[in-house]
């Protein structure tokens, strides 16, 4: 497991606060108060511990199949279903199936190209910082967008991903531009502390999501819908 590089100034920065504090722990420890010192010490290593564990990055087996699409994100499916009112400019009339995922503090935070991903449009908003949970956050909260094609077992389809701020995320990090291609599994950015993201799927029969509401899933691992190929519709 390594950190993410997204987060290097906030787990290397209290990672350095942290040894400084110990430094005058320890000290406390052999001159003053052993009891005092070895708490302090305690307390500090495990609030680092705590930052530097949620911007961990677990390796992660990225499925072959070519017709499976994995997770975009770490958390739990909040809401599946089609919409016509997403906001993403170049797919405008268009209705798209929109996989909710909510992120709490505890989960992992990077997102993951669901296959391979040629970015054409990208779109930041300003917004507010309704939690995550609050079914108005899609709409309402600061969000940031990549939208183009995706590509799985031959096939070329309109899809999206959506980072949405939360209660307590303050900082989207998205580092694809138009033109970029991203493998399936590729880190590509991540939204610091809880949030949600979506994945927008054309609505057709041969794209199947593999997820329920409720369904716990890892980014990167858990399949998230399948491409059938003709001989499955027959």
């Amino acid at each position: 497991m390594k950190l993410a590089k997204y987060g290097r100034k906030e787990w290397l920065g209290s990672g350095a606060v942290a040894a400084a504090l110990g430094g005058v722990w320890i000290w406390i420890s052999l001159t003053q108060n052993r009891a005092a010192g070895i708490t302090l010490l305690a307390v500090t290593a495990l609030a680092w511990l705590a930052i530097a564990a949620f911007f961990r990055v677990p390796r992660r087996q990225i499925p072959e199949e070519e017709t499976l699409l994995v997770a975009p994100a770490d958390g739990r499916v909040k809401d599946i279903g089609v919409v016509t009112d997403h906001g993403i400019e170049c797919f405008s009339g268009q209705p798209l199936l929109r996989i909710g995922i909510f992120l709490s503090v505890l989960d992992v935070h990077v997102n993951r190209a669901p296959c391979q991903f040629e970015v054409k449009y990208r779109k930041y908003k300003e917004g507010r910082f309704l939690d995550a949970r609050d079914p108005r956050c899609a709409r309402e909260n600061e969000s940031l967008v990549i939208a183009g094609e995706g590509t799985a077992a031959g096939k070329v389809f309109p899809m999206a991903v959506r980072q949405v701020s939360g209660a307590i995320a303050r900082r989207i990090v998205c580092e694809p531009q138009p033109d970029d291609r991203l493998e399936k599994g590729t880190i590509y950015g991540m939204i610091k502390f809880g949030s949600r993201t979506e994945l927008y799927l054309p609505d057709v029969p041969w794209i199947k999501t593999a997820v329920q509401t409720g369904d716990k899933l890892r980014s990167g691992t858990s399949v998230i819908a399948r491409i059938e190929q003709a001989g499955d519709l027959i």
